[in-house]
């Protein structure tokens, strides 16, 4: 097939098959590559309105038993510097969210060997009850597994107690890259492909809202990349018509300070703005049933999260309040409720506050 024949599949919102997709992502120029995606971005969003929202990202534990090499966050149990977030520590943590506008608590944390399923149950039902309006976007598919597996149950059950004990929405963490060969080298301990993708499986049926990730710039290929995507859009395609599913996608770049990554392997992350840009018109290109396309400016600042605003992206994500995983990694970047909507402006778009269901509030 030629590229310009692939280009009318695209408008035309159909899947590409991975040699497609390779050739549009080797052949074409970043400017062509951009201004493909922007045109699919319009065609589902005419508005020219960017998302963002006020959360918090509060993590429950550091104590985690992945051992994945792209993380210096997690520790060992018995370390002096192990912890679990108390709740006169999580009160005052959404008080002051709550005071800067934010109504959502983004938890994650790592798979503690001894937390199990009542743990979780009673610290959501215990925040609902001090504040019944927080929304709760909370775990993992990896944290999901863990949990399942500690109680000998399965991920529809998990999750179905979890619902039904405070959880609102599921975030896509732990994607990392969906490939177990890329898996068994930087995470060994995670849970593998066919688990991640079940647990947005029965999360779907369940009709949770859910989104998807991607960390890329390691050791995977550019087919894995893209295979990430086709696997990330088989399992929305399989969600009934009116179900939630995944509605948005985020890809951000490995961040490399101080981890076994780095330090023992020699893995920098080499990921260039241009090469970011490329991943989000990609990612646009390649799940035309995924409908918002997050920039994380978090981990590639606010120049190329603008330009990534016209490349196919459509919301800018959160303020992030507090973030300590990919922060500590070397991801510095800051904005408040100000900053971001100016970066949005002035990229050449309207700022609208959103919510969890990419709702406009």
């Amino acid at each position: 097939m030629t590229i310009n024949q692939i280009i009318e599949k695209i408008l035309r919102f159909e899947f590409l098959n991975m040699e497609e997709g390779l050739q549009i992502y080797n052949n074409l120029n970043l400017s062509d590559l951009m201004a493909i995606a922007n045109n699919l971005r319009f065609q589902l969003h005419p508005d020219k309105q960017v998302g963002w929202i006020i959360d918090r990202n509060v993590n429950y534990t550091n104590v985690c038993v992945s051992g994945c090499k792209f993380c210096n966050f997690y520790c060992a149990e018995k370390s002096s510097k192990a912890y679990i977030t108390s709740i006169d520590e999580y009160k005052s943590k959404i008080d002051e969210m709550i005071s800067l506008g934010g109504n959502q608590l983004l938890l994650q944390g790592g798979m503690h060997p001894k937390l199990g399923l009542s743990f979780y149950k009673d610290l959501f039902s215990l925040l609902k009850s001090f504040y019944p309006n927080l929304k709760l976007h909370a775990l993992g598919p990896p944290e999901i597994v863990h949990i399942s597996k500690m109680e000998g149950i399965d991920f529809k059950t998990t999750l179905k107690e979890l619902i039904d004990s405070g959880l609102d929405s599921l975030p896509g963490a732990g994607a990392e890259i969906l490939s177990d060969r890329v898996r068994s080298s930087i995470s060994k301990n995670k849970c593998n492909v066919a688990d991640w993708l079940d647990v947005m499986r029965e999360a779907h049926k369940l009709n949770m809202v859910t989104s998807a990730t991607m960390m890329f710039g390691h050791i995977e290929s550019i087919e894995e990349r893209l295979q990430h995507l086709i696997f990330i859009r088989d399992v929305q395609s399989e969600k009934a018509k009116d179900n939630y599913g995944f509605l948005s996608f985020i890809p951000w770049p490995f961040q490399d300070k101080d981890t076994t990554l780095s330090k023992h392997h020699g893995i920098k992350n080499k990921v260039t703005s241009d090469e970011y840009i490329r991943m989000i018109a990609i990612s646009r290109i390649m799940l035309p049933n995924v409908k918002n396309i997050q920039a994380s400016w978090l981990t590639v600042g606010k120049p190329t999260a603008q330009l990534c605003l016209h490349s196919g992206a459509n919301d800018f994500g959160s303020i992030m309040i507090e973030e300590n995983v990919v922060s500590v990694a070397g991801a510095d970047y800051k904005f408040d409720a100000i900053g971001i909507q100016k970066a949005i402006q002035e990229a050449g778009f309207e700022p609208v506050q959103r919510n969890q269901k990419f709702e406009f509030i």
